[in-house]
């Protein structure tokens, strides 16, 4: 065991300097990028408080299951104290020089920061959310924590943030798309550029695994079989609300993104075969008899997760 964490430190060493010079290309400097004052009413100026109006104007026209879904986003984003301690646990992050894998978690936490920010403050101008419910959800959510199932496995680890970025992504993106259906073309804008975000930073993952894979392409290909086996289980999936165990809260979010078509279990499977393109799984070579058998495994999963996608999709529209 000792042998597979000291070749996973070495390994992260080996790819800490594509990430220092790659990092600007998925992540934008501190003074440029957008800030959640860019998108909210200004309270310096006389029109604060007709701005305030205009935006609840605007949010009453959201549907509730619209509402619901961007409440457990929100609830997502803003746990990010526990994203950025699990990643500063990971083998190789966790001894990294001040210039190393510690900057890049520390600039990745800082820009997916806004995003909490930017929809926390949306929601409360609102009118539409109970505050105290949600900041009480998102507390349980940070002090109960969460496993994922990574452990401190830097290729566990990076298998899961890059599927996780992408599934974001696609949620943001679609609530973007539907608030502007329901008249909200300030929701719109704010969930198409935290779906930017959510896009860049997928890319960065994707590229440090396809780096793993070049130097350590066999226990990458394990790793990448067991997180399936297990199921990317988002953060959202132990949201709770007062009275309500871990995972009921869910229940409810995740009802109202599969009627809203925001995040889908063939989406899930979308994300799969994206990753499987991105990382070149059907043609890497150098590959033991487990890999092989990972890579299989990999291979034909997708197919049988769109028929079970496919099933639930019937049965949850009643068909």
């Amino acid at each position: 065991m000792e042998f597979f964490v000291e070749k996973r430190r070495e390994v992260m060493m080996h790819i800490e300097k594509y990430m220092l010079e790659k990092m600007y290309d998925f992540l934008k400097p501190i003074d440029q990028i957008w800030q959640p004052s860019d998108f909210l009413p200004d309270s310096t100026r006389d029109t604060f408080f007709s701005e305030i109006k205009e935006l609840q104007e605007s949010a009453q026209g959201l549907s509730y299951d619209l509402v619901a879904v961007l409440i457990g986003d929100t609830i997502t984003e803003e746990a990010l104290p526990t994203y950025e301690s699990w990643l500063a646990m990971v083998e190789g992050v966790d001894k990294s020089e001040h210039n190393g894998w510690m900057t890049w978690t520390r600039h990745w936490t800082a820009e997916e920061n806004r995003h909490g920010d930017l929809l926390n403050k949306y929601l409360y101008l609102s009118g539409r959310v109970n505050m105290r419910a949600m900041e009480i959800s998102t507390q349980y959510l940070i002090a109960d924590g969460f496993d994922i199932g990574t452990g401190t496995d830097p290729y566990r680890n990076f298998i899961y943030t890059s599927f996780q970025e992408l599934a974001t992504n696609v949620s943001h993106r679609r609530v973007a798309s539907l608030a502007k259906k329901d008249g909200d073309t300030l929701l719109s804008k704010m969930c198409g550029v935290i779906a930017s975000d959510e896009a860049r930073h997928a890319k960065a993952y994707i590229h440090f695994i396809n780096k793993i894979f070049d130097v350590d392409a066999n226990e990458a290909m394990i790793a990448f079989e067991d997180m399936m086996r297990k199921k990317i289980v988002m953060p959202a999936h132990f949201m709770r609300e007062v009275g309500l165990k871990i995972g009921q809260t869910f229940g409810h979010f995740t009802d109202a993104a599969q009627r809203l078509g925001v995040y889908t279990a063939v989406d899930y499977v979308d994300i799969l075969k994206d990753l499987i393109d991105e990382w070149q799984i059907e043609s890497r070579t150098e590959l033991n008899d487990a890999g092989e058998k990972a890579r299989d495994y990999i291979i034909a999963l997708p197919n049988r997760l769109l028929r079970i996608a496919e099933r639930y999709e019937e049965s949850f529209a009643g068909i």
